[in-house]
């Protein structure tokens, strides 16, 4: 079992549900280092990777690969967050892992995020490694797209360590990306925000889809099912980012993350990131009041308020919303997003304009229903025709079974 960061009653409802794993889950990393490495022996390797990429005593992948017999860790490659997953920063700098001496190149610079051709001399095969947390706009995941697209380009084998998708691989919801909204957010047309997808089925999705003709090469788990929240996996929790510190957080974020600006305060200088919204103008009891009485499966909602330490409201009072997971196999996140951004500005009329999130939700239609002030419902409603059709793009790319 995992350990969440508590939070008054709203962890122990959440997680309630759950229960010991018959057996648990493998990931990718330890069926690589039980078979012995074989797949990389003789390889000079490129790893993609961050402090997410562990075995269940903490041990870094990278550490298992730079002593492996017969493989050659040539190169670490680090997603936003960089190596340590604790950097917050727009531009991290490149440089060398202590540990073992390996380069580390960072491919989240300013207007970089792809690595460039020097990076990639002397490398005959990529590895990702990195713990996903289910929603289209974890750049993490674009990352392991143009890494697929690298390879490609270069010929070389790229294996998926596969890690389970720890809110669950069977729900699929959302919009489905636009073309237009293309970005280092989203990465492929005609996704969902949750694609219900593990790591290792994005990249046979991506390959598939675009079209890029990459040999890549997933390293499947042992003992994951669809089904499994993080906590009935037993597997380990890394917090795979600054602001997601609990599977509470990581089950909300697709949604709460719809209202990630710099109006209204979501994720930095107060103890609650994605679990609460607030700014100093948001009347929290009159939104509170309205959203409890929506009726919103799987959650409800209290005012509080907070003076955050940190970000755009630094010192300021505030009054926000804290949401209660209550159900998180009720909870549909992008839903409750929708019902977030959809609330926030019928009480505030002029303070939030969903266009400066246009690229997170990443469909004109949802965002043309929301400024027009359409009832969540029938918003999320009109997303069922496209979930269904990535489902049947989906299916073809499965490595469980639903």
């Amino acid at each position: 079992m995992i350990r969440t960061i508590p939070t008054g009653v709203m962890v122990l409802a959440a997680c309630a549900a759950a229960q010991p794993p018959a057996a648990a889950t493998k990931t990718g990393i330890e069926v690589l280092q039980e078979r012995g490495f074989g797949e990389l022996k003789g390889k000079r390797v490129g790893l993609i990777t961050n402090f997410t990429a562990v075995l269940p005593d903490y041990t870094r992948t990278l550490d298992v690969l730079a002593k492996a017999q017969g493989v050659t860790l040539a190169a670490i490659f680090t997603p936003e967050h960089g190596l340590t997953a604790t950097l917050a920063q727009a531009d991290i700098a490149s440089g060398k892992d202590e540990a073992t001496g390996v380069p580390v190149y960072s491919l989240y610079r300013k207007g970089q995020h792809r690595p460039e051709p020097t990076m990639m001399q002397g490398i005959d095969a990529l590895v990702y490694d990195i713990q996903d947390v289910g929603a289209r706009f974890y750049t993490y995941i674009t990352t392991l797209g143009y890494m697929v697209e690298e390879a490609a380009r270069l010929k070389v084998p790229l294996y998926v360590l596969d890690r389970p998708n720890p809110i669950g691989g069977t729900a699929v919801e959302g919009p489905v990306l636009d073309e237009k909204y293309v970005s280092f957010v989203g990465y492929l047309p005609g996704m969902p925000i949750r694609p219900g997808l593990t790591i290792g089925e994005l990249a046979r999705l991506y390959n598939g889809e675009k079209r890029l003709g990459a040999d890549v090469r997933v390293i499947e788990m042992q003992h994951w099912r669809r089904s499994q929240f993080m906590d009935q996996t037993g597997a380990v929790w890394v917090n795979p980012s600054p602001q997601i510190r609990s599977l509470v957080q990581a089950i909300l974020y697709p949604g709460v993350c719809l209202l990630e600006s710099r109006l209204v305060w979501v994720k930095t200088g107060w103890d609650l990131p994605f679990q609460a919204i607030g700014a100093p103008w948001l009347r929290g009891r009159e939104t509170a009041a309205h959203l409890n009485a929506r009726g919103i499966p799987g959650v409800s909602f209290i005012s509080r308020r907070f003076s955050p330490d940190a970000g755009t409201f630094q010192g300021q009072q505030c009054e926000g919303v804290e949401i209660l997971l209550l159900d998180r196999t009720a909870v549909r996140p992008v839903e409750l997003g929708v019902e977030l951004v959809s609330a926030v500005m019928k009480f505030h009329p002029g303070r939030f304009n969903p266009d400066v999130v246009a690229r997170l939700i990443g469909n004109e239609d949802t965002i043309n229903r929301i400024k027009a002030g359409e009832d969540p419902r029938a918003i999320a409603a009109t997303w069922r025709a496209g979930e269904q059709k990535f489902r049947g793009i989906r299916a073809k790319y499965l490595l469980y079974p639903e």
